[in-house]
Formats: C-alpha cells, structure tokens, sequence
C-alpha cells in the first residue's frame, strides 16, 4: 500500500514538474525576443542564427525554471491532496505527513544532482549563444592589439598573433619586480615563433632588466626562449567573457589572477557559488512548499497557484538582493549565493514541524 502511495505522489510530481519545464523555457524565449529583436536584426542576423542561438539559451532557462517548476509541482501535489482528504485517509492509516513526503524528497535529490549536472553545461552553451547574437567570428584565427596577464604574473603585449603560422609580431614581455628580490624585466621582440617542442622563440629584440638599487642592464638578441612562458597560441586567442559565459575552471583561473593582482574577485565568486545554489534550491523549495501547502485546508486551483507564485517572487528578489550584496562585498560571496537557501530552508523545518503528522 505505501509503495503505491510512494508511486503516485512521485508521478503526480513528475507529471507537473515535466509540464512547466517544458512550457517554461518558451515564456523564456518569447520574452526575451520581444526584448532584443530590434538589436539582433540591426546586427544583420538572421531567423536561422537567432533560432540557433536561442536553442543553446535553452539549458539556461532549464536551470531557471527547475525550482520553479518544483515549488508548483510540490504545491499543486500536497494542495490537490489535502483537498481531496487523501492526506487526511493516510494519517488515519498510520502514514504520517512526513513519511508522505518521503518520495518528494527522493525525486528532489534526484532532480537537484541533474541540475549540478547541468550548471556545468550552461556556461558553455551561453558562450556559444552569446558569439551568435553577438556576431563574432568563431574559429578566428587571428588576434590583433591586445594585452594578456600570464599565470606567473607577466604582462603581454602583441601587435598581432596569428594561429597559421603560430607566431607573434611586435611584442612586450614585461615581469614586474617581486618581494623575492627578483628585478623587474621588459623584454621586447619583433617577432615570436611558436614551436609545440620548443615553445616560443622571441627574435631581433632586447632584455632590458631593472634592479631596484643599480643601473638597469640592457641586452640585445637575435633570438631569445622563454622556458617559463608556454601559453599556447590558441590560449592567447581566447578572449574575456561575462562570468555567465565561464565555466567554473576558467572562473578559479580568473579568481587566481586577480587575487595576485590585488583586486575583487567577489563578482565571480558569487556566480560560481549562485550556479550550485539554484540547483540545490530544486530541494530546498520542496521542502518547503510541500507543508506550505498543508497550511489551508480551503481553497482550489487560485489558491495553490498564490502560494507558488508568492513563494516564487519572494525567492527571485532574495536571490538578486544577495546577489548584489554579495559583489557589492556587503557579505562573503559564499554566504550571499547560499543565502535565499539558507532562508527557506529555515522556513521549511519550521513548516514541517508545525504540520499535524
């Protein structure tokens, strides 16, 4: 008899649950596009580019939509219970709230591993998404004016990097000097070659070092190897991308350097910790909306749609309200990316210990 309790409940859940994810990302999409048309046709895209575009956007409204989707699927599913007296019968035949929400729990488990799973995703579709909409060429082969900032702390400077031939034109090496003792050094080159064995090879330039208490020492080459700068050709193509657009390696990377360089990394860090938490809130949000629903025993289909629409905006505004706090430095980016979860699931302990079992 519970085990076919378990299975209706849990295919009650599924059965709403897998409506709105479906339903959701399409009220995504409509409004976003009514947003953006007017840029993305004055860029020169067209109908086949931006569909393409918005079809990589999709497991990014997939992970939106999941906690919504399941504060309604748990409300609609223990609302539609209570009314109907169903979790009433279960209590008078010794089945308690909370052994009635055992398979929720269980589908949410499951349902939040898919969603760290799928934050890993989200990132690099959203790149993708992001070099349609914004006209990039992808598979660019060649690079021209810009600066690097190297793991060990150097600053590059290249005219032009190409990747066929793999090589770079009128370029700045430049090491600053460190508490070690090491000077500081500015090596300049007309021309880098890269070799996979033997790296980069700087030729016709100067080393120029620097020591902080005598006169700096110049030194000209015909050819010169660096054995501690190996960034490969195609690393210094890439380009910087909004924080949504990394993936959370490229997001420790980042981190990395700009903690040596002495600035604030809570922007990244925040977005990083906000990925986990929106799955894990798949979880949290039933059990909270689970007892929620309990609360009345009145009340049809407006009721239980008021409950999750309330309870929905009542977490978006704490989740963008810690988001802003956090990168603000107002809290530690860990505590503001937890925090909504953290508060609701507070609420739901104190729901489920008021429920009558």
């Amino acid at each position: 008899m519970i085990r076919i309790l378990d299975m209706l409940i849990a295919r009650t859940f599924l059965r709403i649950f897998l409506l709105f994810i479906l339903g959701a990302p399409l009220l995504f999409i409509v409004g976003d596009l009514v947003e953006q048309v007017d840029r993305y046709f004055d860029r020169g895209l067209t109908v086949g580019e931006v569909a393409t575009a918005y079809v990589y956007m999709l497991p990014e409204f997939i992970s939106w939509s999941f906690p919504i989707a399941a504060l309604l699927a748990a409300v609609f599913t223990i609302h539609s219970m209570t009314q109907h007296r169903e979790v009433l019968a279960a209590k008078a035949g010794g089945i308690s709230f909370h052994r009635l929400m055992a398979p929720l729990v269980v589908v949410g488990i499951v349902l939040s591993g898919f969603g760290l799973i799928l934050s890993e995703v989200v990132p690099v579709a959203k790149r993708r998404s992001g070099q349609i909409l914004r006209s990039e060429e992808v598979g660019r082969q060649w690079r021209t004016d810009f600066v690097f900032k190297t793991d060990d702390n150097r600053t590059l400077t290249v005219r032009r990097l190409t990747v066929f031939p793999p090589s770079m034109t009128q370029v700045v090496l430049e090491v600053s000097a460190d508490s070690s003792g090491r000077p500081a050094e500015h090596l300049q080159a007309m021309r880098v070659p890269f070799d996979s064995v033997r790296g980069w090879t700087f030729e016709n330039g100067y080393l120029r070092i620097l020591p902080d208490r005598a006169a700096p020492l110049t030194f000209y080459f015909d050819s010169l190897r660096s054995s501690t700068f190996g960034e490969p050709p195609r690393g210094l193509l890439a380009q910087a991308n909004d924080e949504d657009e990394m993936t959370d390696a490229e997001i420790d990377r980042m981190v990395a350097n700009i903690t040596r360089s002495g600035g604030d990394a809570s922007r990244l860090l925040v977005e990083k910790g906000q990925r986990k938490a929106i799955a894990v809130a798949t979880l949290v949000i039933i059990l909270f909306g689970a007892p929620l629903a309990t609360s009345s025993q009145r009340g049809g289909t407006a009721h239980g749609i008021g409950v999750a629409l309330g309870s929905t905006i009542l977490y978006l505004l704490l989740f963008r309200l810690a988001k802003a706090a956090g990168q603000s430095g107002a809290l530690s980016p860990v505590l503001s990316a937890w925090l909504p979860n953290l508060l609701f699931l507070a609420c739901a302990i104190i729901l489920l210990k008021r429920v009558r079992t």
